[in-house]
């Protein structure tokens, strides 16, 4: 069960210490697609915050785009693009395949569908996806031109097409000249996102990002008065990461952030830290400024990198999703 850490004597306000709690716990799928969030009642009992407050906060995840009321029910993480709301399932070890496709076929029919007619629909949908997996464009606003970066860098290592940087402002233009394409981004450009694809004739992946588990229990094993670093590409992945520490620990440490292509805040951070917590993707620029300050440094800073910034089951659902997966075997049609 996911818990949620509140500073109330923080300069940050209470809500936005929940706020990027939540939202995270739904970017990384703690909390996924269908999954009822607490109620406000329970969340005022485990935080200590006014139901009020916790309504606003929700009100906020409701125009991300990251939750749905249902009236009378609760408040629920919505399912995105072509998501479904049941939860993942490891594939059975013999998938009874034609019964599937009979079972499917037998339900077009029951809706009124000639054989023709599924027909068409199957073929239709097959070339939709095969149109899909043409290339990647994975999306972000520009004002995070980081996080964008660490996506592709991610997917052009694991995925066997072309993978483009397209910044939102730009997308309806490009999607405008070519829909032959996914449109990767994470949920926490969701709203944004919709709000260029909604009209247009595209697939829309929304990938996990990876949950941090290992890095929050470095943090969390922290001495009081330590000095914490956190390098990045993206400025919103620091927002967030901030917050989120500042949430778990107070004042116990002192938090320094920088973007790993800021050398003048990388090299204080490098000259303060005694631990520094990095991305895959700035791992060697830390590692270098180290070495080019190590002269100067009293005690080597620790230096944890992080696995990646996409989860990895993510990338083999996207993988399906747009059919790189590898063919298996035809199973024989029961007599």
């Amino acid at each position: 069960m996911v818990q949620f850490h509140i500073q109330p004597d923080s300069e940050i306000p209470a809500s936005t210490q929940l706020f990027n709690q939540i939202s995270f716990a739904i970017a990384a799928r703690q909390f996924p697609p269908g999954y009822r969030l607490p109620s406000t009642r329970q969340l005022a009992m485990q935080t200590g915050l006014h139901r009020n407050t916790i309504s606003k906060v929700y009100e906020r995840l409701e125009a991300a785009g990251l939750v749905v009321p249902q009236v009378g029910s609760g408040i629920y993480v919505r399912a995105l693009g072509q998501e479904e709301t049941r939860p993942r399932q490891r594939r059975p070890a013999v998938v009874p395949v034609h019964r599937i496709v009979q079972e499917s076929v037998d339900t077009l029919l029951e809706m009124g569908y000639s054989l023709g007619q599924i027909r068409e629909l199957f073929l239709a949908e097959i070339d939709a996806r095969q149109k899909a997996g043409v290339r990647v464009l994975v999306t972000v606003p520009r004002h995070d031109q980081g996080a964008g970066e660490l996506i592709v860098q991610e997917l052009q290592q694991l995925l066997p097409i072309p993978v483009e940087l397209v910044f939102l402002e730009d997308l309806a233009a490009v999607l405008d000249g070519d829909t032959s394409a996914t449109v990767v981004t994470v949920r926490y450009f969701a709203s944004m996102t919709e709000a260029v694809t909604r009209n247009r004739d595209v697939r829309v992946f929304f990938i996990d990002i990876y949950n941090y588990q290992r890095e929050l229990e470095v943090i969390r094993q922290l001495p009081k008065g330590s000095c914490l670093g956190l390098v990045s590409l993206s400025s919103g992945t620091l927002g967030v990461a901030e917050v989120m520490i500042h949430s778990l620990r107070g004042d116990e440490l002192l938090l320094m952030t920088a973007q790993a292509n800021d050398s003048y805040k990388l090299n204080a951070l490098v000259h303060r830290a005694q631990t520094i917590i990095s991305d895959r993707a700035s791992g060697e620029r830390v590692k270098a400024a180290i070495a080019a300050a190590r002269h100067e440094l009293i005690r080597i800073p620790r230096l944890i990198c992080c696995e990646s910034y996409i989860d990895p089951q993510s990338v083999e659902l996207l993988k399906r999703e747009i059919g790189l997966t590898e063919d298996l075997p035809l199973q024989a049609k029961a007599s």
